[in-house]
Parts: structure tokens; C-alpha cells; sequence
């Protein structure tokens, strides 16, 4: 049982789109990631994820509205809803999501991250 310092963890990685694993549990993964330009529509079958905006800005952009969010601000995204979260700054965001969740739900591409560092 130790403390997780986000902002040490931040400064672990300067990568774009690449979730780092902080922690699990009961079946959940804790991840960090940075955000910087526009990710490519997709969906989760079967998880809901949780993104936290810890600093910077960002948009989830669903199919018939787009959600801002800012620093200590989360949405939930149930699992099949499709998204596209879009960032015109770096930001800094925490998910929460079951350890199965692909970063790129169903679609496959060049930023999908099929092994997760842990950091």
C-alpha cells in the first residue's frame, strides 16, 4: 500500500494516447494518459470508462453533442455509447476502466495500445 502522486506519474511520459497503468483494482485499472489532438471514434462492447481530467482541457465528443470537461472534472461513458475524445492542448487524464478495456474499443489502428506499461 503506497501513495500514487499524479503529477510524479505524469512526469514519467510524454507520449500521447498510450495509457500507463497506476493501480488495480477489483478487476479495474487505474490508467494515466495525455491527450493532444483528436482520437478516432470508437466504442466499448462491454465496459464503461471513466475519464478525469486532471489538468488541461478536453472534449468527448459523442455523435449528437459534445461534453467539455476541465480539471477535476469526469464523465462516464457507458459501454457501447461511441466517443472521440479530442484535446486542442496537452491534457492530463485518469481512467478508470476494467482491465480488459482496448484503448480503441472496437476499431483497431495505429494508436491502439494492445500491451499497457505500468508505472
Amino acid at each position: 500500500m503506497e501513495k500514487v502522486n499524479l503529477d510524479e506519474k505524469f512526469a514519467l511520459f510524454s507520449d500521447y494516447w498510450s495509457p500507463k497503468v497506476v493501480g488495480e483494482l477489483n478487476g479495474q485499472q487505474v490508467k494515466l494518459v495525455k491527450f493532444q489532438g483528436e482520437f478516432v471514434w470508437h466504442h466499448h462492447e462491454h465496459e464503461d470508462e471513466l475519464f478525469l481530467v486532471v489538468k488541461g482541457q478536453m472534449a468527448i465528443e459523442f455523435r449528437d453533442k459534445t461534453v467539455i470537461l476541465n480539471p477535476g472534472e469526469f464523465i462516464i461513458v457507458p459501454k457501447g455509447v461511441e466517443h472521440k475524445p479530442v484535446a486542442a492542448e496537452e491534457v492530463h487524464v485518469m481512467l478508470l476502466e476494467p482491465a480488459s478495456t482496448l484503448n480503441t474499443g472496437n476499431v483497431v489502428g495505429e494508436k491502439t495500445v494492445a500491451v499497457l506499461q505500468s508505472l
